[in-house]
């Protein structure tokens, strides 16, 4: 039996001299070096004792060798588990205890914090290094490539990306090998990529859109891919005339577009920039077209299901809309509560259904039930409409999710620290509207009488125990929350308050 996912993706270049990675230093990896790398670290992996179906953990810097880990999981049957880097170590902790991979490889850094829960488990423990260097990259020098490819059917796990839930508890989505390779054959043949294009690839790599969108879609097409570390304005702009393609959040556009040095002359040679992760504000879409004569491409995807819908390449680009159904996925619009279609121009649940749509939750059965119909339906908890053209509009969320900078960050998760720090008799999180990151975080805190917490102590003391990127850029002290007849706090009065809060 073949590999599924590695045959079509991996193996069809394995062999070729032509660049696919070129690195910000000016060095380049070609496929046939991308290959042999990841054939080392299966070596590795195997002396190591992983099997099929075992987990391999990744929390590392983006490089060359962090992705070459993905090939490797898929050439042996492991399931690949990419961490973003921001998570803390009691973050990591929660990963390692749910999904107990057999393997975690993470910076020499973050070792000594998490070996211990890493070991309790029984993984071992290995480094990565943001210059590709550690204990991994030590073995893997001197190994051997493994020459044998493990048989995976399509239906065999390839990846697992936790996503959170408004309950604060991640939930581990699984997505098999076709789930990833039906969504990226649909995304090359539908935005046109071929082997002469070149991608500017400036997301991180433990998110679906940096690794199972733009990296896979590279692979299958053989598109080089211009491999940077993170995004930074210069190098953006210096690879923009020796690039076509470029894929994005909202906030690297409005970044771009802060920058004088954007512009027509300057994108002549590209051909798409696409976006999406988060929504792009109407303003964006055409301050981007008259400054570059580029109308910018959104598509809608969740980790659940990789992409779902997308503008079309060739045809009306709207605005505020995600476009249409990729080929192969169906989107109905049902009665939040029920299983009844609406009809256009009604806002409902978006549900989608396709290859693209994960397998389920891992160790979830029931929160699995919840979600995915029995008809193969995911609820995917936004809701939005079709307009009279057929494009799918997202409208609002049901559940209290905030997209900053293109990162999820679930409220509960920031409330409940709150709640227990001294001084804070409860707290609300809300997303707010932000130029820049799409939305900011910011916390409303109800003190405990007689008590006066200053609102920066509050934040310094949710550094250590969250990510970056969920801190709270402003917190507000106020008498009370607004809650409805049942006791909810009404969440949208404040988003409404508190709209034009300014940072």
């Amino acid at each position: 039996m073949p590999n599924h996912l590695h045959d079509a993706m991996f193996a069809l270049r394995s062999g070729s001299p032509k660049t696919f990675l070129h690195l910000a230093d000016g060095s380049s990896l070609s496929h046939a070096d991308f290959a042999e790398l990841s054939a080392r670290q299966a070596a590795i992996f195997a002396d190591l004792g992983v099997e099929k179906g075992d987990r391999v953990a990744l929390q590392a810097a983006k490089t060359p060798e962090a992705l070459a880990v993905y090939a490797a999981c898929i050439r042996i049957g492991a399931v690949l588990l990419p961490l973003n880097t921001a998570y803390t170590p009691d973050e990591v902790s929660y990963f390692l205890t749910d999904a107990e991979p057999k393997l975690l490889i993470c910076d020499p850094a973050a070792e000594g914090a998490i070996a211990a829960v890493a070991q309790s488990v029984g993984a071992g423990v290995l480094t990565l290094d943001a210059n590709g260097a550690g204990s991994f990259s030590d073995r893997v020098s001197s190994a051997a490539p493994l020459e044998m490819v493990t048989d995976c059917a399509p239906e065999d796990l390839a990846a697992i990306l936790y996503t959170s839930g408004t309950t604060g508890r991640s939930k581990g989505a699984m997505l098999s090998h076709d789930n990833l390779l039906s969504n990226a054959r649909a995304l090359t043949d539908l935005w046109q990529f071929t082997e002469a294009d070149t991608l500017i690839h400036a997301l991180p790599i433990f998110h679906t859109h940096g690794l199972f969108v733009a990296v896979n879609v590279s692979l299958l097409s053989g598109a080089a891919v211009r491999f940077f570390p993170k995004f930074d304005i210069d190098l953006i702009i210096k690879a923009l005339p020796h690039s076509t393609t470029l894929m994005g959040v909202p906030t690297f556009y409005s970044r771009l577009l802060d920058d004088p040095r954007l512009t027509r002359d300057s994108v002549a040679n590209m051909r798409l920039f696409v976006s999406g992760s988060a929504p792009l504000l109407a303003a964006t879409h055409e301050a981007f077209e008259a400054r570059t004569g580029h109308r910018i491409l959104e598509r809608y995807g969740m980790t659940e299901t990789n992409m779902n819908a997308s503008n079309p390449y060739t045809g009306e680009r709207l605005a505020g809309t995600v476009g249409q159904p990729l080929p192969g996925v169906e989107i109905r619009i049902t009665e939040p509560g029920t299983d009844r279609e609406l009809p256009q121009g009604e806002t409902g649940m978006i549900e989608v259904r396709g290859p693209n749509v994960f397998q389920g939750y891992w160790r979830m059965p029931e929160k699995t039930a919840e979600e995915l119909r029995a008809d193969g339906f995911f609820l995917t908890g936004d809701l939005g409409l079709f307009d009279a053209k057929g494009y799918l509009q997202i409208v609002g969320r049901q559940k209290d999710l905030i997209i900053a900078g293109g990162y999820n960050i679930y409220p509960k998760e920031i409330e409940v620290l709150l709640d227990g720090l001294d001084g804070v008799q409860e707290s609300a999180v809300i997303g707010v509207p932000h130029p820049d990151l799409g939305e900011s975080v910011v916390a409303l805190v109800v003190p405990e009488p007689g008590a006066s917490p200053d609102p920066e102590d509050l934040i310094a003391a949710l550094a250590e125990r969250l990510a970056r990127f969920k801190h709270p850029r402003k917190v507000e002290i106020v008498d009370s929350l607004p809650r409805n007849t049942m006791g909810k706090v009404q969440k949208n009065v404040l988003r409404e308050t508190f709209a034009d809060c300014r940072f």
